[in-house]
């Protein structure tokens, strides 16, 4: 009989044999344990400095020159029209200053099922960039759906969306910026942000499109986010991952001033609100060819859902009414733009 079997060793030999299988398993346990913390920590992207120079500056009277817009029917199930850039401009929802640039909801009509809207998406896209958005106001109501984001509307979700500034009816629960991608990225590593995470799958077909999302302060959107002036919203989008930052229109970092175009450095801007790292998301494999689209939907699969118009938020009535009969409520649905940057890496 072969000595290796513990079946035929001596009751005393098959105790000592059997604390030491113990001990080499909880030491196996412990060392993977450890290992994978430190690999995962050890994976965390390098967001060293790039040297950026301005793409595209979008502002003053020339602001819309830069887009095209979508007339198209709304792929959110919204309960808008999307105007034409001529019936836009003649109908006054969107309009050029030397300071602003504005794009509205229809407010006056009444006894209608949808309501004119505007979508814009910028003539040019970008695999990587840093893009800032100056936002002087942001809309806000019950029945809207406001955004400004990266996509390419053609090959989605295959090249990725970044929603920089979204929310849904008063908007008083903060900015939501959120990644929505093909199978395969999610954010469960290490992350550096000060915002509240609501989710980490950013695969389309998880938890209803949910992605993966990040809640700013209550204050970083709608009212009091206009009562403050505005902001400017930072996305920096590279190999290394995805992060944005939200500053004070009156105080922004020193190379984010309305008239410095040079090199911004993003890693003297401190934590960002949301980061979005490629420790366990290809960002090269899942964005690409990103157009930066500004538009508000009205009700739709989110904003009109049950669950979150009435539920949630408390607005009254149901959504569809909202938009048929009451154009008063969307005074207040407008964004207003001080400029539009990209700046790419050499």
């Amino acid at each position: 009989m072969s000595k290796l079997n513990p079946l035929n060793w001596s009751r005393k030999w098959q105790i000592i044999g059997g604390v030491g299988a113990t001990v080499i398993i909880v030491a196996v346990i412990v060392g993977a344990v450890e290992g994978s913390k430190s690999s995962e920590s050890g994976s965390y992207p390098d967001y060293s400095a790039l040297n950026y120079t301005i793409s595209e500056r979008m502002n003053g009277t020339t602001f819309f020159d830069h887009f095209n817009y979508y007339t198209d029917a709304d792929p959110s199930n919204g309960a808008v029209v999307y105007l034409s850039e001529e019936s836009a401009t003649w109908s006054n929802l969107t309009y050029a200053g030397e300071s602003s640039a504005i794009l509205r909801v229809d407010s006056t009509s009444s006894g209608i099922t949808n309501r004119n809207s505007v979508r814009i998406t910028s003539k040019n896209q970008w695999d990587t960039g840093l893009f800032v958005f100056d936002v002087i106001h942001s809309p806000y109501g019950c029945g809207t759906w406001p955004a400004v984001w990266l996509s390419d509307p053609d090959n989605w979700p295959t090249n990725g969306e970044i929603d920089v500034i979204e929310a849904v009816e008063q908007g008083n629960k903060g900015n939501q910026m959120t990644l929505h991608t093909s199978e395969g990225c999610t954010m469960k590593a290490k992350r550096e942000e000060t915002g509240t995470v609501s989710g980490t799958n950013c695969w389309n077909s998880t938890n209803d499109n949910e992605g993966c999302g990040v809640f700013g302060t209550k204050s970083s959107y709608g009212e009091a986010l206009n009562e403050a002036g505005g902001g400017l919203f930072a996305v920096e989008l590279r190999d290394a991952g995805i992060r944005m930052w939200m500053f004070d229109r009156s105080s922004p970092p020193s190379d984010l001033t309305s008239t410095n175009d040079s090199s911004p450095d993003p890693s003297g801007w401190g934590t960002p609100v949301a980061d979005f790292p490629s420790t366990h998301c290809d960002i090269s494999d899942h964005f690409s060819n990103q157009s930066i689209i500004a538009n508000i939907d009205l009700c739709g699969d989110w904003a009109g859902s049950t669950a979150v118009y009435s539920t949630e938020y408390g607005c009254s009535g149901t959504c569809a009414d909202l938009v048929s009969g009451n154009g008063t409520a969307f005074e207040n649905a407008y964004w207003e733009f001080a400029s539009f940057r990209v700046w790419t890496s050499s």
